[in-house]
């Protein structure tokens, strides 16, 4: 009886233990190929490169002094419709504003309308008794002087606007209205500023730069230059760095040149982030997850020998992937790149499939 209960008990043992084996987890393929203590790692070829010096600015864009411009008018009057609003972009001949003519305008117009069609009546009359020999060739001169005198006084006061009910201002470009200077119902002396307009194609950067980078900037300099709130990129050309600090921004101001093109996509006062361009150098190029720091500085790992080598470096150019640095690396010895973490100097390392 004993036995017949034993034999299965037996038989459940034996089952277990190889169902235990095969749902034991097979190890991983580097595992089983890397020896005990040593690191699978993955490389790159260090090579010479040739990066780019930059200085970082932070500015907005705005209106060019040199192209932008206020509009005014030469008499005064009162503003009676605003056909735009500031920060509007506009198309060459758009109505921006109309403007009333001052009263004493419009009489000044009638008058001299009145006194060009004396001057005409007289002309006619010394041109009448000059034929009769009653009046003299000097009469006659003075009558022609006195018509174009009178014709030229109604050109002038219908320049000045008085000729006309109401006048309507236009854009003079494509462009922005940057800034209205006038209200609704605002009665306006002559040449007061009435609004700000600044053409499509003539933007450029403002920027502030830190001051112990000035002396390393000149006119001339290529700068890349993005809008913060977007994906657009330009490519500008620094017109002017200041030589004295801005007492609100504490920091260097700087202008920069932007293509025509931003115009269509960058509007004034938009914030952008620079690059100036200052040098070229040459240094090492390396993928950027080699590189590492400590308390020592910047470091990375190199092959030597089935070794991993420490080797002290300069990060000279942080900005993208692969990024340059200078020291005594051995050109024929691979950097180390994946598992760099997991090293100490000295440590046997494999290199692994990528």
């Amino acid at each position: 009886m004993n036995r017949l209960v034993t034999l299965p008990a037996l038989g459940v043992l034996l089952m277990a233990s190889l169902l235990s084996a095969c749902g034991k987890a097979a190890p991983d393929e580097d595992e089983a190929a890397a020896p005990a203590g040593v690191v699978a790692v993955t490389t790159a070829t260090p090579v010479q490169a040739t990066f780019h010096d930059t200085i970082e600015a932070w500015g907005s864009a705005a209106g060019d002094p040199q192209h932008a411009r206020t509009i005014s008018l030469a008499h005064g009057g009162q503003v009676t419709v605003l056909h735009a609003s500031a920060g509007q972009a506009v198309k060459r001949g758009d109505p921006l504003l109309t403007i009333t003519p001052d009263p004493t305008a419009r009489s000044a117009y009638r008058q001299a309308q009145s006194a060009l069609t004396l001057a005409a009546g007289e002309l006619k009359r010394t041109e009448q008794l000059a034929a009769q020999r009653l009046a003299t060739q000097s009469q006659l001169a003075a009558a022609r002087k006195a018509l174009a005198d009178a014709q030229a006084t109604l050109d002038a006061q219908r320049a000045l606007g008085g000729g006309a009910a109401s006048e309507t201002v236009e854009a003079p470009a494509a462009g922005v209205v940057t800034a209205l200077r006038v209200g609704l119902g605002e009665r306006i002396a002559a040449n007061a500023p009435l609004l700000d307009f600044t053409p499509t194609h003539a933007l450029l950067a403002l920027l502030g730069v830190q001051p112990d980078d000035g002396s390393r900037l000149h006119p001339g300099m290529a700068v890349q230059l993005r809008a913060v709130y977007g994906t657009q990129t330009f490519a500008g050309t620094l017109r002017m760095v200041g030589r004295s600090i801005n007492p609100q921004s504490h920091l260097l101001d700087a202008q920069v040149e932007l293509p025509a093109a931003a115009g269509a996509s960058l509007v004034a006062g938009a914030p952008l982030e620079a690059q100036i361009r200052t040098a070229d150098f040459t240094a090492w190029s390396v993928p950027r997850a080699a590189v590492l720091h400590d308390e020592h500085g910047d470091y990375l790992f190199q092959v030597e020998q089935g070794h991993a080598k420490r080797v002290d470096v300069t990060l000279r150019s942080a900005q993208g992937d692969p990024v340059g640095v200078d020291g005594p690396l051995d050109a024929k010895a691979k950097v180390i790149v994946l598992g760099v973490y997991e090293l100490n100097n000295g440590d046997a390392v494999r290199e692994s499939a990528k």
